[in-house]
């Protein structure tokens, strides 16, 4: 059975009455160093990533890069067998419905990470050698609770498949953290990464939804389909930079709502915008 989360503190309570707005299931982790923040809420729920799942997959591309793996600057023939449904979001499909034609490893990294484009995807997991190599560089960085089990095209066919594809809030928030202050890639692929997460434009209104404006945002969202009113996830999961400097990580994964976008999307805007309240007091009260 799946239990909500304890809400004592007065940050707890806030997220618990946000989360509840949604009439699914909530996690939610947040983490800035020196910093103590009691957000977390379902935190170790075990929660569908949906795209969200890239960008520890361009993680594990851009590390076979560093080892001479892949060339990152190579071509890659973007195969008719990599199309994937008609309903999931592929600008790079778009473009080139037919297929058989080179992209670089490059282009579809940005493509992946920042358009949360799924035959990008699936074609850098196909190069990588599949989702179980992805899946075992997130263990190899001391992570446990984010599965990477499918491609894209294995999600799109079976909805029971992105519940295998989960993670845990307070994992996501460490391989956040992970990559901001300890990066296990260099930092020329680490800039690169964080580039493209944040010129992003997808969720406007989710982390970023309620923060003052301009403020830097370095995310992966991810969205599933709907089904029977159901839309089994809505999620961002990001780096969000203070008045300050600091950046705090923040995990939000919206499950099983029957609400509307609207609605599911203000829930991890408002729940965002709590916890940067709570992060920039605690900041303030340091000083």
């Amino acid at each position: 059975m799946f239990l909500p989360a304890s809400a004592g503190s007065g940050l707890q309570a806030k997220i618990a009455a946000d989360a509840a707005k949604a009439r699914g299931r909530v996690g939610v982790a947040c983490s800035l160093p020196g910093v103590i923040l009691d957000c977390n809420y379902n935190a170790d729920a075990r929660l569908p990533m949906q795209s969200v799942y890239k960008f520890p997959i361009a993680m594990a591309v851009l590390d076979a890069v560093e080892r001479g793996k892949l060339p990152l600057d190579g071509e890659v023939q973007f195969l008719p067998t990599d199309l994937i449904s008609p309903g999931q979001g592929s600008p790079l499909r778009d473009a080139h419905p037919r297929a058989n034609v080179n992209v670089k490893i490059r282009e579809l990294l940005r493509l992946a990470v920042s358009e949360s484009d799924g035959v990008a995807s699936d074609i850098l997991l196909r190069v990588l050698g599949g989702p179980k190599v992805a899946d075992e560089y997130v263990r190899s960085l001391g992570i446990e609770g984010i599965y990477i089990r499918d491609s894209e095209k294995t999600l799109g066919r079976d909805v029971k498949a992105q519940y295998r594809n989960f993670a845990e809030p307070a994992a996501m928030v460490a391989l956040l953290r992970k990559l901001a202050d300890h990066s296990p890639l260099t930092a020329e692929h680490t800039k690169l990464l964080e580039q493209w997460m944040t010129e992003s434009p997808t969720g406007p209104k989710r982390l970023k939804g309620l923060l003052p404006a301009g403020t830097v945002v370095t995310h992966k969202t991810g969205t599933s389909g709907q089904d029977a009113g159901i839309t089994h996830a809505t999620n961002d999961v990001g780096l969000i930079t203070l008045p300050d400097g600091r950046r705090l990580a923040v995990a939000v994964f919206v499950t099983d709502s029957p609400e509307s976008q609207a609605a599911r999307e203000g829930v991890i805007a408002q729940i965002a915008k709590e916890i940067w309240d709570a992060a920039a007091g605690q900041a303030e009260k340091q000083k």
